[in-house]
């Protein structure tokens, strides 16, 4: 039988050399929530989103020293373990930076996207979808605790549309499913951001081809890590292999 493990991640920033400050999980049995002092500042812009400052964390252990550490790393390794994220591969990549490689997981954010066949919402970010499919909850947002409740939250509904897809009521079989979606990059609709905000990509494809090869050489050089933004260029642009 499968443990399901809920995660979120609070970091000193968003790029690739920034380092976990909080971790949460949760799972049927345990709510678990700490601060850890990063082996680098936390920027202001993100404390500015978390609310989590430099002297919050000054005093307590890294991540690594931590007591809660070897723990955290045996029940994510197990191989019966699936952590659940929103935007996976971020927080993969922060937890891999401490030496944690979790066995299997599901990013809710490819899930749901996956499930918006008709295109009706116009973003999946985590926060977006929970006032989206009124989802009520007490949670604070970007702390990692009420990130994961309603992650937690998330997953119900996302976890009962997959079953209705695949029609079957099994919870092993939705959850491998869930996983192999998770495994391959998801295929975007429409901006919700910039010069193109609101436009499908198919209008942008039409409108202004230089845009897009533009932001796919961007995205390239600057962010090679967005599989999801880089495969959808690609698939747009005619550019897949």
């Amino acid at each position: 039988m499968s443990k399901i493990v809920f995660l979120d991640t609070e970091t000193t920033g968003v790029e690739s050399t920034d380092f976990l400050c909080q971790l949460a999980f949760k799972t049927d049995d345990e709510t678990f929530c700490e601060l850890f002092k990063p082996p680098i500042t936390i920027s202001i812009e993100a404390s500015s989103v978390t609310h989590i400052s430099n002297k919050m964390v000054e005093g307590k252990p890294s991540f690594k020293e931590s007591e809660s550490y070897a723990r955290i790393k045996s029940m994510l390794e197990d191989k019966d373990t699936i952590m659940v994220a929103h935007n996976a591969k971020f927080d993969l990549g922060i937890i891999e930076k401490e030496g944690i490689k979790p066995t299997s997981h599901i990013c809710t954010l490819r899930v749901a996207r996956y499930l918006d066949k008709e295109h009706k919402i116009p973003q999946h970010k985590l926060q977006y979808l929970r006032y989206y499919l009124d989802i009520e909850i007490e949670a604070q947002a970007h702390d990692a605790l009420g990130d994961v409740m309603v992650l937690e939250k998330l997953f119900e509904r996302l976890i009962a549309g997959i079953k209705k897809e695949i029609n079957s009521a099994s919870d092993e079989d939705a959850l491998a499913k869930m996983i192999d979606i998770s495994s391959k990059p998801s295929l975007m609709y429409s901006f919700s951001f910039g010069k193109y905000n609101g436009k499908t990509i198919t209008e942008v494809l039409s409108l202004d081809r230089g845009y897009l090869e533009w932001f796919l050489n961007t995205k390239e050089k600057d962010n090679p890590e967005d599989e999801d933004w880089i495969y959808t260029l690609k698939h747009y642009l005619g550019k897949l292999q």
